[in-house]
């Protein structure tokens, strides 16, 4: 679907991105997370065709981008970062004026219109843009991403500045639209969001991508595993102490099933047994930090 092959960016004298590499199957969703300035936004534009790559190759779809852009594009849905509407206009009117621009037959439009705005839950049709609340607008402007129903979603924060509930729909929605066999490829900065729904999760820093995996190998890779035994005594003991209850952690299994044997040894009670992962956000932390 897409591939990137040594793909880089400079404006000036500055490199915003390094020899890119990166491949992308049909059907996945795709998050791309970094720091601000890290170069997540260039390679999506360059990805859809609207900024040039300085050196490298992008082929989507089996095709250059640069070279057969016309015929690739329309089926191509973008959400930039930052998408004002025109305010003016109702979401029916906005939506229906973008499916002109794709010559889409206005009865096929009208009925794509109604579904969108019934999926994404906007029933206030009629209302003027420039009274919609961030989420509304934020729905509206997906809604025209998806309007001449493209098989490749490239989607720029989708999620920003929206309140917990908004953003929980919309990636539920997403998970809808990875179900009707799109494509997707997003940024964001919601680490816990790109967690549970990507197939594949890369990491930018300064232009350079550092990691591009499924997160069960970024998380084998550089990731950790932490058990830990939650027991209760009335001893007085020198282990860390929370809610009446003593913790003892470690990421050695030998020394977790020692632990084990000590409680049931000295007829403590055991309380709980778990183990933990690191979490998306740990591992970019320390990639941002340590590298």
């Amino acid at each position: 679907m897409i591939e990137l092959t040594n793909v880089s960016k400079r404006y000036n004298d500055t490199t915003v991105v390094k020899s890119l590499n990166l491949k992308i199957g049909e059907g996945e969703i795709v998050g791309i997370i970094g720091h601000n300035g890290a170069g997540k936004s260039t390679m999506m534009k360059m990805t859809a065709g609207l900024v040039e790559p300085t050196s490298g190759s992008i082929r989507v779809m089996g095709r250059d981008i640069q070279k057969e852009g016309v015929k690739v594009k329309g089926q191509i849905g973008y959400l930039p970062e930052e998408s004002p509407l025109y305010e003016a206009m109702t979401a029916q009117q906005y939506l229906m004026f973008f499916s002109e621009l794709y010559h889409m037959p206005r009865q096929k439009a009208q009925q794509r219109i109604d579904q969108l705005l019934d999926s994404l839950d906007l029933p206030q049709k009629n209302k003027l843009t420039g009274e919609f609340s961030k989420g509304m607008k934020r729905k509206t402007a997906i809604a025209r991403a998806l309007l001449h129903d493209p098989e490749l979603l490239i989607l720029d924060e989708p999620n920003s500045g929206l309140d917990p509930l908004t953003s929980f729909f919309i990636i539920n929605y997403l998970r809808t639209l990875k179900r009707e066999g799109k494509t997707i490829l997003l940024s964001a900065h919601n680490l816990f969001h790109v967690e549970t729904i990507c197939d594949r999760v890369g990491i930018i820093k300064n232009g350079d991508l550092l990691v591009f995996d499924t997160m069960d190998a970024i998380r084998a890779r550089l990731g950790r595993r932490e058990y830990q035994v939650i027991f209760h005594t009335d001893q007085p003991l020198d282990y860390e102490m929370v809610n009446g209850h003593y913790i003892f952690r470690a990421d050695d299994v030998d020394a977790i099933a020692q632990m084990l044997e000590t409680v049931s040894a000295n007829r403590w009670t055991l309380v709980d047994l778990s183990m933990r992962e690191s979490a998306l956000e740990e591992i970019y932390v320390k990639l941002m930090t340590n590298e």
